[in-house]
């Protein structure tokens, strides 16, 4: 049984149809890519997968210990307590707090007071919040940022921010993470490390992870399967190699021959 599947997935805003009618599945496990031309439909895809648009038509099912949850009844934070996260096309940090609070406001789920705590900060609040912040000490030296957890995330190199945002998605406890194009806006050094950050982080974290990403060396290089969207519809999927000779692709990205 697939770990993530999508059946009959349709988008639709007034008569445009942003996703027609995708059906695709991911295996625990899998790194998977997500890719197609400007406008295929990739990022609103990942926006009714992860709660932020219902879908017109279609379901998004989780399997995850023997249950399957139907993730496209839920809202967005309820996605989440499910373990499914996801980064974003403009990276948005707190730039203005720490990479350690950063990655604390990304575990609330682990906090051990309601409400009632919050406000009247007894000694259960600050023992609960010394209890996060260490497990968030620990969480940085997995992902190796742990030298800059008091640094302002504003003030990190560009590459850093994103592997911040992606560590911060990681730490609501996910399991599958969505990341939409985490190498863009990258030179080829920053690109390079980031392909070994997440390749090493899925392996290490266990992690199931489906990327949207233009930069084709990275999705040839990491990607197990490859999906591919045009027009909103899915157009191929298989292997690097096998997608890299579709025909199909190859005229959606250059055009068809005259």
């Amino acid at each position: 049984m697939s770990y993530l599947t999508v059946e009959h997935l349709t988008k639709n805003f007034g008569g445009l149809s942003a996703v027609s009618n995708v059906s695709i599945s991911v295996n625990e496990g899998e790194l998977v890519g997500l890719i197609g031309p400007n406008g295929a439909g990739k990022t609103t895809l990942f926006n009714v997968l992860t709660g932020v648009y219902k879908p017109t038509q279609g379901k998004v099912i989780l399997n995850k210990d023997g249950k399957s949850i139907e993730l496209s009844k839920l809202p967005p934070y309820k996605i989440t307590h499910q373990g499914v996260a996801r980064t974003f096309q403009n990276i948005r940090l707190f730039k203005d707090l720490t990479v350690l609070d950063n990655v604390k406001i990304a575990m609330n789920q682990q906090a051990k007071y309601g409400l009632f705590g919050a406000l009247t900060r007894l000694g259960k609040f600050y023992a609960s919040e010394a209890d996060i912040e260490q497990r968030a000490h620990e969480f940085l030296k997995k992902v190796n940022l742990d030298d800059l957890a008091y640094d302002l995330a504003k003030n990190l190199p560009y590459g850093k921010q994103r592997q911040l945002e992606i560590a911060r998605a990681m730490a609501t406890g996910a399991k599958l993470l969505f990341l939409d194009e985490p190498a863009a806006g990258m030179n080829p050094q920053e690109t390079h490390a980031l392909t070994e950050f997440i390749a090493k982080i899925r392996k290490e974290m266990d992690l199931t992870i489906v990327l949207i990403e233009h930069d084709m060396s990275l999705v040839m290089n990491i990607c197990e399967r490859i999906f591919v969207l045009d027009y909103g519809k899915l157009i191929a999927s298989g292997t690097a190699d096998e997608v890299k000779n579709n025909r199909k692709v190859i005229e959606a990205y250059l055009g068809e021959e005259e």
